[in-house]
This record gives C-alpha cells, structure tokens and sequence, in this order.
C-alpha cells in the first residue's frame, strides 16, 4: 500500500473591508490603505463596502440591515472574514458576530496581527505581545457560557473560579513581566543613547509613513542589507549604519518602525523605546512617498507623531522618495528643508548628504594630530568617529589631519598641532 502526503496548507482568509464615512477623515482612502494592510496579513480582499452615517452606530458600526446586506455579500462571494476600518469595542465586535455569524477583526488587531508576523528580533517580540495582550484583555468578558469553569468532578469543588477570571489573571501576569523585560531594554536603549552623545556620534533617525521607502534609502546609502518589501511595516527592528557626510562628518543613521495614521495607542506604548530613537536623535529624516496621492497627508501624520513624541526643536529633513514614479520630480528645486530622491535608483542623494550636512551643527573641526607611537591605540577610536583625510609615518610619531565634532577632539587636545 503507498503511503499518501498530505500538505497542509491554511485557509485562505476571503475578506470584505467594511468603513463607515462619518467625514473625520477620507474613507476612501483610509479603506484603500486598510486593504493594503489586509494583503500584507496575507487575505484576498473580495469586496469592500463603505456605509455613510452622521456618527457609528455604538451597538454595530454600521446600521443592522447594512450588516444583513453584507452577510448576504459574503455568502455569495464565499468570504470568511469581516476587517472594519476602525477599532471595534468589543460589545460592537461580539454583535457582529452574532448576526453575520462571520469572524470579525478591526483595523487594530490586523496592524496587532502584521506586527506579529514581522517582528524578528527578541526586543520586537516582546513589544508585539506587550501591545496584543493589552488589546485582548478588555474583550475577554461577554463571550458566553464557555468560558465558566463550573464545578463538576474531583478536583473541581470549592469555590473555584471562572476561566475569565483566571485567565485575566495570567494576562495580567504577562503584561507585568513584559513591562518589566521593556523597562530593562528601554535602560540599555538609554545608555547606547548617551553613550553616542558621549562619544560625540551624531545620529539621524530614519523615520516616515509606512512603506515611504525608508529600509531601501538605508540599504542605498549604507550598504544595511536590511529587508525590503512593498508591504506595509515590511520591517519593524531598528537597525543603525554609519554613513559619511560630504564634508568629512560621520553620522549614525537609526531605521525605525513605520508611521500610519491612527496607529492604535497599544503600539505607540509598546514601541515606546524603539520610536524614541527620534527624540535623541541630532536629524530626522521624515521620508514620503512622493507618487502616493495621500502624500500630503502622509506627511502631516508623521509630523503630528514626531510632535507628540517631543521632536519639534530637532532638525527635520522631509525627503521626497520614490521620485523615478513622479514625472519631472528631480527638476523640482528644493524647497526649504525638502529635497527630491529616488532610493530605488540612486537618484537625488548628492543633494539629500549636502542638506544634511547644512542642517547638523557645525560643531566640527579640521585639525592636524601627531600621535606618538607609544599612544598608537588611541588612533583607533579616531578611525570610528572621525574623518581621517590624511595619515602619515614620521620620526615623532603619526602624522594625522582628520575632521571630527569637537566632542571628539576634546580627548586629543594634547596632540593637536594646529587648526587648519
């Protein structure tokens, strides 16, 4: 007899997008952004349907008969899912349920869910859980008889407790020992930080809508490596690459986790340590898509975030990506703190490093050091932090001329010949 393999595969999730226009912000485009987060968590979206109201219906989202209307839609086209644009409560949630009898997700949980399946790194995962269990802690009650744990058998007298309440209780746990684990990354975050600050590494924090392009301008300029896709939050883990500025300056830049408009509360606590890399950084690099039609607004909700995080006295370079998909992009003069790239093609980055280095203090100094050899280890921090443009062997010692911030200098100050 043969023996018979099976695959399993998953089922796949048959969306339909649903969003009620109750003129706070564009539907359209909030639904159209909603299912390019849909295909990133991997479901087919079948339909999509937007229900204009003065204000959300509190018991359903949307009226009753609507949601009939779209049971019925669902049916025909065989979908298995209900993704709402917004943040169901979870009254709202259950209810739907009941009457469509269909699984239904949120804008929330999908973006919780995408989060999920990119995190990498060990910091990453624990902020991805810390954010879901505090989403999920507060629709744990209602959902009916099944989760009572009635008395019944040994083991089971006494006065015992319901599931809900355990299970709240171990939630509970979690999230302390989660807090706690982010408390202590949030530390060594704190001490890479100032110990950059101390050793004068200037950074520059990458930071933009989501998939504005930010990981391919990292990989353009610095060689990263990073992953790179055309999906939504492709990347989550921060990654820092050293970058040389025209005028002989290096420079620190730190990839961060991409904006989106109403980024649910549980992740902007969550990614707390990580989105700070923006609050000590020296320059921001607010990358854009400049084909996207919602550009525009793209950019205001990356600045309002930069804002609430406590960036509005640092240095803000808005860099203009994905200009090879704009005609006649690159013959647009630069504006104020604006210039025009194409991190795909190599395009544009003589004036984005010339900008940058325009918008850094100028705190950095051209001088010439002569580095007995007896001292020869202290060339090699100089080789990390400053721009060597000249090194030579003499009698005395090494011969040097580097350029470096003045932070760095102050520990050279004893073979500094002169200032050039």
């Amino acid at each position: 007899m043969k023996n018979i393999l099976h695959e399993n595969k998953e089922d796949m999730e048959i969306a339909v997008l649903v969003g009620a226009d109750c003129g706070e912000y564009d539907a359209e485009s909030s639904i159209a952004e909603l299912e390019e987060l849909a295909k990133s968590a991997d479901a087919s979206v079948a339909a999509a349907v937007i229900q204009k109201r003065e204000r959300p219906n509190p018991a359903t989202y949307v009226g009753e008969g609507k949601l009939l209307e779209i049971k019925e839609q669902c049916a025909q086209l065989e979908a298995n899912v209900l993704i709402f644009d917004c943040e169901l409560t979870p009254s709202q949630q259950r209810n739907i349920e009941n009457i469509t009898e269909l699984k239904v997700v949120d804008r929330t949980e999908l973006i919780l869910d995408i989060f999920a399946r990119r995190a990498r790194s060990s910091e990453g995962k624990l902020q991805v859980e810390l954010a879901q269990l505090n989403y999920r802690i507060s629709r744990l009650g209602g959902q009916g008889k099944l989760l009572s744990r009635l008395g019944g058998g040994i083991g089971t007298r006494g006065p015992g407790e319901s599931k809900l309440e355990s299970d709240k209780r171990h939630i509970r746990r979690r999230i302390y020992a989660l807090e706690n684990e982010l408390r202590e990354v949030e530390k060594r975050r704190n001490f890479m930080r100032s110990r950059r600050k101390k050793n004068g590494i200037t950074t520059c924090a990458i930071v933009g809508y989501t998939n504005a392009g930010k990981s391919t301008l990292l990989n353009a300029l610095t060689g990263a490596g990073v992953l790179a896709q055309d999906k939504l939050f492709a990347t989550l883990d921060p990654t820092a690459r050293a970058l040389m500025l025209p005028d002989g300056r290096k420079i620190m830049l730190v990839d961060t986790v991409g904006f989106i408009s109403r980024l649910p509360h549980q992740l902007v606590e969550a990614f707390k340590s990580t989105l700070e890399e923006a609050v000590g950084a020296d320059i921001i690099f607010n990358v854009c898509d400049a084909s996207s039609p919602d550009c525009a607004a793209h950019v205001k909700v990356t600045t309002t975030l930069l804002n609430e995080l406590g960036c509005e006295n640092t240095p803000i370079l808005t860099v203009m990506n994905k200009c090879d998909l704009v005609p006649d992009a690159f013959s647009i003069p630069t504006l104020g703190n604006t210039v025009f790239i194409s991190a795909k093609e190599g395009k544009g980055f003589d004036k984005l490093l010339q900008k940058t280095a325009q918008l850094l203090p100028a705190d950095t100094l051209t001088v010439r050091l002569l580095i007995p050899f007896a001292d020869g280890a202290v060339i090699s921090p100089l080789r990390e932090h400053a721009a060597i443009h000249s090194e030579q062997f003499t009698e005395e010692g090494t011969l040097l001329e580097v350029s470096a911030p003045k932070s760095v200098l102050a520990h050279y100050d004893c073979y500094i010949l002169h200032d050039t």
